[in-house]
């Protein structure tokens, strides 16, 4: 050993191992403590970016169009005078292979069915309620998406955070490394603590692995939600959403959709009540015939209506269904309307204790700032210890880490609120 190093006695290596601990947990974010709040303007893609890319590769998206063409097609078919378009008929009968006598029969009509009563008017009502429901389906999906993309976005930006923590403490480590290696060849520290200097950088390397890895799969969900819709850049800042004005959030996506799913499901119910039977059908033909070879063809003229019997199991089994389905979408209704009630309140509520943690850590963290100040002139003075300087300093560039992240958390809670209201990302 070196004749003027200083050997530590073990209170004094135990005290140094732990200020060092804590030094590195929390010292070198100070930096990255220093991140622009998540308001902070910052390069595309950004949330809304990602959304409205995400949204244009979902199958509701692409398959859109093709329903509404459906719901509109439905409605012109109510819209029509028959129930279903008229059918030619047309017959021939002949004694040819049998006697041969020469009888000859040739009938040809049109068959056009008939609208029950009021069956055109409910069957019209459902077609403009299908027609409802294919925009609003749109709306629930987009909302649905919007909640798997933000639940990836806020995860994506913690796991960023603490990139950038572990990356900071890192560098702080292997400075601190450096200079207890001077001082150790200074002979004003002992071999043992540059030892625990080279194990914390050992640790941070460790860390800043391991926080690598969470954001690459933060990245991965991410483009999973997207569907690789927009390349995002692993380190890009945040901007929060707005936070939702009074007028906003009603009405709510999936409220609309389930409202208007009980609406079909009602008209349904009353279309399924007017059709007891099958529609009635009037014919008009007229028959061209003759007896036996050579006589004169005559021709007659037919009007027929047919007439089916009603009621029934059947019958009975589709009204049943079509009630059951009505209360089942307004019992949906109900407890939905309920839960994002609850969601909504609930999602307030965390967007205030949010705020109030975030107030308080940035105020924890100015004290612990100022605190530092002073530690900092007494230990180039040498009024403090190396174990109490590296105590407040680890206290500091905790309260720096804490407040960064409740930045983060107080964006995803107003990102979470703005869900609850039923509105997209901005």
């Amino acid at each position: 050993m070196h004749p003027r190093t200083r050997v530590s006695n073990p209170a004094r290596l135990a005290l140094l191992a732990a200020s060092w601990a804590a030094f590195l947990a929390g010292l070198t974010v100070q930096a990255s403590a220093q991140t622009a709040p998540p308001s902070a303007a910052t390069s595309a893609p950004n949330l809304r970016d990602l959304f409205e890319a995400a949204w244009a590769r979902q199958p509701e998206a692409q398959a859109l169009q093709a329903r509404r063409d459906a719901a509109q097609a439905h409605r012109r078919a109510a819209d029509a005078w028959t129930p279903e378009p008229p059918a030619v008929e047309a017959a021939h009968r002949t004694d040819r292979l049998t006697r041969n006598s020469g009888a000859r029969e040739l009938e040809v009509g049109i068959a056009v069915p008939l609208w029950l009563p009021n069956e055109r008017g409910s069957t019209s009502a459902l077609a403009e309620a299908e027609l409802a429901v294919t925009e609003s389906r749109v709306g629930a999906a987009r909302l649905r998406l919007a909640a798997s993309l933000r639940s990836a976005w806020w995860d994506r930006q913690r796991a960023a955070v603490d990139v950038d923590i572990a990356r900071g403490q890192l560098a702080s480590a292997r400075r601190l490394a450096d200079d207890v290696s001077r001082r150790v060849k200074a002979g004003e520290l002992a071999r043992a603590d540059q030892n625990q200097a080279e194990g914390a950088v050992a640790v941070a390397e460790g860390v800043l692995a391991q926080a690598e890895g969470a954001q690459r799969a933060t990245l991965q969900q991410l483009k999973g939600v997207t569907a690789g819709a927009i390349a995002v850049a692993p380190d890009n800042v945040a901007t929060s959403e707005p936070e939702p004005s009074a007028d906003e959030g009603s009405p709510h996506p999936a409220l609309v959709e389930l409202q208007d799913r009980v609406t079909v499901a009602e008209r349904a119910t009353a279309l399924a009540a007017v059709q007891s039977r099958a529609n009635p059908e009037v014919s008009l033909a007229t028959t061209r015939d003759r007896g036996v070879s050579g006589e004169r063809y005559g021709q007659t003229v037919t009007l027929a209506l047919r007439i089916s019997f009603g009621g029934g199991p059947r019958y009975d089994s589709r009204v049943a269904a079509a009630r059951a389905e009505a209360l089942e979408a307004q019992a949906q209704l109900a407890l939905d309307r309920a839960r994002l009630q609850s969601d909504r309140e609930a999602a307030l509520a965390h967007v205030q204790a949010a705020r109030a943690q975030l107030a308080a850590s940035e105020r924890r963290a100015a004290l612990a700032r100022e605190t530092r100040g002073f530690f900092e002139k007494s230990f180039r003075l040498g009024e403090t210890d190396l174990p109490t300087r590296l105590r407040i300093e680890a206290e500091a560039t905790e309260a720096e880490r804490q407040a960064a992240r409740n930045r983060i958390e107080l964006a995803a809670a107003i990102s979470a609120w703005r869900q609850a209201l039923g509105l997209l990302p901005q």
